[in-house]
């Protein structure tokens, strides 16, 4: 091809070399030598082409470039005498080459992509290489930063929406109480219906209900999880407030069962998802520790700073309940009550010597009855705070355990769930705080209604109600705090310091009685006040020392926290059941059994302290394997075609260790007999069994 083209080009009509005399004898060797190398004018020629955007198929692929006024052929070298000619033809060659689509034979010049594969993979490489600016280290940190302000975020909307569930059932009880006392409202309103005694069925449905709750709690928390627990009983509460738009017994009785239903779960749900928030808090400030990235059982002791803070915010949050719901009485119902020489005037006594409530009180204490339009306005009000609880809790508040470790909880069988809580009272630890759970369900509600109306009201009037629990709440809320005191105090300050506290009042209270005089009760107010602030000093400790407590002695035990808030807070129901039931006792009847019960609780603690101490062995009941269902011919263990002999073998050893291992940390014959049981329902003992009874 080469040699065609120089035929064309550089020889005349006559056979010579143009410019050159005809039949001269000179050697044109080196006209017919090939270039080994293009010199610079042809690269030059080549840029231009490049930058005349011609393909490459097309003008570079002629044999020539254009540049600088100069032809260079690929093939030959041409002589000054052909300049002349080539110039002439110059331009139709460059518009022929512009007329070529494909150049012949497919030749394709590779001259123009010189470079340029390797430019394209180190490209590819830099994008989906690591870049330089990332840093994975950081990227990590503000994750796990962004964990731990969520685990504060699920304190702080759980507090918050305890708070308001507890503001505005408290508030609408206490406002039902006193409109449902006075007779006149009672007759008015409720003697076509027969409802005169609501108040008390009522009562009973609160307060009895929870004696059972002990045997459902565990089952509905696993089942439902702890979040959504706290959910479903924040509906039951607004439940309860939306009754009250239409009173009958049908509806009354029958929220205020549900009440009692959801006070243990609702309670216990709040303590363990408290503790759970603390422990993943340490896990993920510690998320490099290897025990954590394992997730295995957390180090004795890891996680108790976090309980004492996130335990002490909860009941500084919490305690605010008692004030806020003394708002409807505040800002509604005191415009309609009595004077207090109506309220008090067959009142002979007050304190220690009188015996039920407030012997001789008054049947009317309304001047004039609200008006229904104003107390459905309350009542929507409350409800509508009551949503609000209930949105807190199902938006900003977060899982307390993973999704695998939800199932793994409730994998363990429904009869176990059932049982453990029972069999978690062996542990010595828990049988002497007893004394403790009971005495923090009398405390309590001896403050607000025992004290409140037995010395407050009895001396002050009812119109200073508000008052006394408004300054109880107050000073719950700001001695919480003082609970924080334990991330460098050992942990019996807090639960001591409230019982030296109650034990003082309670023996001041028991030589306090007094005859009312509404000319001089405004003297008795101050006094009374600092009682009630102190007995609500003895209360945040008490009730944040105990949580505080039970989160320290538990907090390794995740997959126990359950078991144990249900037992203390089925211990507080069963408190709130004898203070019902004691209403008609004498006042110093009532008080000396407080002083026994906290006196019992201390000695209690006091053994149980001295018992770790020394060291003393606890029994914990042994916690089943979860025991994962899956259906399917496929999936049976006993006839699974696709194990080999060695794997057989080793789940065989692996069953065998994990018998032996559950025996021992069972102890005694009882332990071993759950042992044997757990063997007996072993997938390598399930499979023995199945070899045994094929032919």
């Amino acid at each position: 091809m080469r040699k065609s083209v120089v035929e064309d080009e550089t020889l005349d009509g006559a056979g010579g070399i143009a410019g050159e005399p005809a039949g001269g004898g000179r050697q044109h060797e080196d006209f017919l030598k090939p270039l080994t190398a293009p010199p610079a004018s042809l690269e030059r020629g080549t840029n231009r082409c490049r930058n005349q955007k011609l393909p490459r198929d097309r003008g570079c692929l002629l044999g020539f470039c254009h540049s600088g006024g100069q032809n260079f052929h690929f093939g030959a070298r041409e002589e000054p005498s052909a300049r002349n000619t080539m110039e002439a033809s110059d331009e139709e060659l460059v518009g022929v080459a512009d007329e070529l689509v494909e150049p012949p034979n497919g030749v394709i010049n590779e001259l123009l992509n010189v470079g340029q594969e390797d430019n394209m993979k180190g490209e590819v490489e830099e994008f989906l290489g690591p870049q330089a600016e990332y840093n994975e280290e950081e990227e990590e940190r503000k994750y796990y930063r962004r964990k731990r302000l969520g685990v504060i975020k699920n304190v702080l909307a759980a507090s918050v929406g305890a708070m308001i569930v507890y503001s505005v059932y408290m508030g609408l009880l206490q406002m039902q109480l006193i409109l449902h006392y006075d007779m006149t409202y009672r007759e008015v309103k409720y003697s076509n219906l027969g409802l005169e005694d609501i108040d008390r069925k009522m009562l009973m449905g609160i307060n009895v209900t929870p004696i059972i709750g002990l045997l459902y709690t565990p089952v509905l928390i696993r089942f439902l999880g702890t979040k959504w627990m706290m959910f479903l009983a924040s509906g039951i509460y607004a439940l309860f407030v939306s009754t009250n738009y239409w009173e009958r017994y049908y509806t009354l009785v029958p929220s205020a069962v549900a009440i009692g239903v959801a006070i243990v779960p609702f309670w216990a749900s709040l303590g363990n998802y408290i503790t759970r928030m603390a422990q993943q808090y340490y896990e993920y400030v510690n998320y490099k520790e290897e025990h954590v990235q394992e997730q295995k059982k957390l180090p004795k002791g890891a996680c108790h700073r976090y309980i004492i803070i996130f335990q002490s915010v909860f009941n500084i949050i919490f305690h605010l309940s008692f004030v806020f719901a003394q708002f409807p009485m505040l800002f509604v119902l005191n415009h309609y009550l009595n004077d207090n020489e109506h309220i008090l005037f067959n009142v002979k006594s007050c304190g220690a010597n009188i015996s039920g409530v407030i012997p001789g009180f008054n049947t009317t204490v309304l001047t004039n009855l609200p008006r229904s339009m104003l107390l459905i306005q309350l009542e929507s009000v409350l409800m509508g705070f009551a949503f609000l609880a209930m949105i807190i809790f199902l938006v900003l508040c977060g899982a307390a355990y993973r999704p695998t470790e939800e199932i793994d909880l409730r994998s363990i069988g429904w009869g176990n769930i059932f049982q453990l809580p029972f069999k978690h009272l062996r542990d010595y630890r828990l049988r002497l705080l007893c004394p403790f759970f009971i005495y923090s369900g009398f405390e309590v509600l001896f403050a607000v209604s025992g004290f409140s109306l037995s010395y407050g009201v009895c001396i002050l009037g009812l119109d200073k109600l508000w008052l006394l629990i408004l300054v109880y709440g107050l000073s719950c809320s700001v001695f919480s705090s003082l609970c924080l005191g334990l991330l460098r105090l050992p942990r019996w300050v807090c639960l001591m310091g409230g019982a030296a506290v109650h034990a003082v009042l309670l023996v001041a209270l028991l030589c306090f009685s007094l005859c009312p005089h509404p000319d001089k009760s405004s003297q008795y107010l101050s006094p009374l006040l600092v009682i009630i602030a102190l007995w609500g000093l003895g209360t945040a400790l008490n009730k944040t020392g105990v949580s505080i407590l039970l989160g320290m002695l538990y907090a390794e035990e995740k997959e126990r926290l359950d078991f144990v808030y249900t037992i203390y807070h089925w211990w507080q129901a069963i408190a709130i059941f004898i203070v019902y039931l004691w209403s008609n006792l004498p006042m110093r009847a009532k008080l000396s059994i407080l002083l026994a019960t906290l006196l019992l609780a201390c000695y209690c603690y006091w053994v149980m302290e001295r018992r770790l101490a020394s060291k003393v062995p606890f029994r914990l009941p042994r916690i089943p394997r979860p025991r994962h269902k899956v259906k399917g011919y496929r999936y049976l263990e006993e006839d699974n075609s696709d194990e080999s002999d060695t794997e057989s073998e080793e789940d065989d050893e692996e069953d065998g260790e994990q018998v032996a291992e559950e025996r021992g940390a069972e102890g005694g014959e009882e332990g071993g007999h759950d042992a044997e049981v757990q063997g007996a329902d072993s997938p390598g003992a399930r499979r023995r069994g199945a070899e045994g009874q094929r032919p």
